[in-house]
């Protein structure tokens, strides 16, 4: 279902589909990065505008969901499949997926509907409906049925288990199979609890402080590997490019009749689930934001795939690739990343990347429950949604008692799903956040003028 789902059409629709919005934009937002910065700080939060959480607060929740298992095991995956070439394409992926994800926020925002319960709400079913009339509400109940499943948290609890597995509880001699998956299940579930039952408001407090200083714990780790191994890492990042190209080390399934057609499957696919860009999750936490700027929020939204894929996913891909593990050893997924810790730093690397697998983890747990509960509310009302947020629970007990290949792949299926709506949506709403974008950049140089 997964390889059928990221076929040719769906890498059409998100690779071409982002490729016409950045070129019918002109480029235009990736001339205010600066000022998207400023917005992110809170230069221009008001409270009297419309919404639930600050800039910052949107980001870093949208963020908690992306930056996770898709950065730390996913990137790992990608080389274990594809070699050093693959990530020349999630980076393609991730300048592509800037742009898509400045068109999704904002049109989350200039769309925004009201739940049942008469609060207002953003995200893809909102504004297909909103924006394209009640005629495209089959678009929307496509997106919400697929968000259910997509939103669940099996693969990011599927490869916790397997880090606190691999690299605390085996080598202690304390794993003891079903049972200890069991055990790391029901405790996830309880933290889970006690977070996400308290709504989005705790749910983005939570993520503003996590995010943060486990980015910057990973980035300092990182920088140490490459600081050991700095001979090679000239070498690999020239790999990165010629590999990109070549596919020579590709062994996974081709379309386009060839290995380089798969290689780049390959990455756009990881790239997406790292980065989420076109699949439609990250609108549903951007459309939350306090604002009545739509173009704001685009602007920060931006700079999620930058964070995500252009830094995140890059360093985890050197520092498996420098350290030499991703030939010399059979592991794959997050162990695959846990050894090149370990090579890397010795005695201490696999724990401190523990760590924050835990946090980035964790973290993404409370963001994807948000989401879930939120195509809960859209479909059958929003005092339905608790209803979700037990099923979302009891789920993590499934990710922590199964394989990797069938996590990754229910996913996977079920994020394309949410994709080619949101995609549809966001091209044809494109000319109208075009227009609101010339109209903002044009008042905010008069204002620069007059200042």
């Amino acid at each position: 279902m997964a390889s059928y789902a990221w076929g040719l059409p769906l890498l059409i629709l998100l690779i071409g589909g982002g490729l016409y919005l950045l070129f019918r934009i002109r480029f235009l937002p990736f001339r205010y990065l600066g000022h998207a910065i400023a917005v992110l700080r809170g230069k221009y939060d008001s409270e009297s505008d419309a919404g639930e959480i600050t800039h910052f607060q949107a980001l870093t929740t949208a963020l908690s969901a992306t930056v996770g298992m898709g950065n730390i095991a996913g990137v790992a995956v990608a080389i274990a499949v594809g070699g050093p070439g693959a990530v020349f394409w999630m980076w393609v992926s991730a300048v592509i997926g800037m742009s898509t994800k400045f068109f999704t926020a904002t049109t989350a925002i200039m769309y925004r509907g009201k739940d049942s319960e008469g609060k207002i709400q953003g995200g893809p079913m909102y504004f297909i409906v909103e924006g394209l009339g009640k005629k495209w509400k089959p678009l929307a109940i496509l997106f919400s049925i697929s968000g259910l499943v997509g939103a669940l948290p099996v693969f990011n609890v599927n490869q916790l288990k397997q880090a606190l597995n691999d690299i605390l509880l085996k080598p202690a001699g304390l794993y003891h199979g079903f049972s200890s998956d069991m055990l790391i299940g029901i405790v996830l579930a309880i933290i889970t609890s006690l977070v996400i039952l308290g709504g989005i408001s705790r749910i983005s407090k939570t993520a503003s402080k996590l995010v943060p200083a486990m980015v910057l714990l990973y980035f300092v780790m990182v920088l140490f590997i490459l600081g050991a191994y700095i001979e090679q890492v000239p070498v690999y990042l020239k790999l990165i490019f010629t590999e990109a190209f070549s596919a020579s080390l590709f062994q996974g399934d081709t379309f386009l009749g060839g290995a380089l057609g798969g290689l780049i499957l390959l990455g756009i696919r990881r790239g997406a689930f790292s980065n989420e860009a076109g699949i439609g999750t990250a609108p549903m936490a951007h459309g939350a934001a306090k604002t009545n700027e739509p173009i704001r929020e685009g602007l920060v939204a931006m700079l999620g795939p930058a964070i995500d894929t252009l830094i995140i996913c890059t360093l985890t891909a050197l520092a498996i690739l420098v350290t030499g593990v991703w030939e010399s050893s059979d592991a794959n997924g997050v162990s695959l990343t846990a050894t090149a810790f370990e090579n890397g730093i010795p005695q201490i690397g696999k724990y401190a990347l523990l760590l924050c697998i835990a946090v980035f983890s964790i973290s993404s747990l409370f963001s994807y429950s948000y989401y879930g509960s939120k195509c809960m509310s859209f479909l059958f009302g929003a005092k339905y949604k608790s209803y979700y947020i037990y099923f979302y629970i009891a789920s993590i007990l499934i990710g922590a008692t199964t394989s990797l290949s069938m996590m990754i792949n229910l996913i996977d299926t079920f994020f394309a799903l949410m994709a080619i709506p949101t995609m549809i949506a966001t091209i044809l709403l494109a000319p109208k956040v075009i227009i609101e974008a010339k109209r903002y950049f044009s008042n905010l140089n008069a204002t620069k003028k007059i200042d």
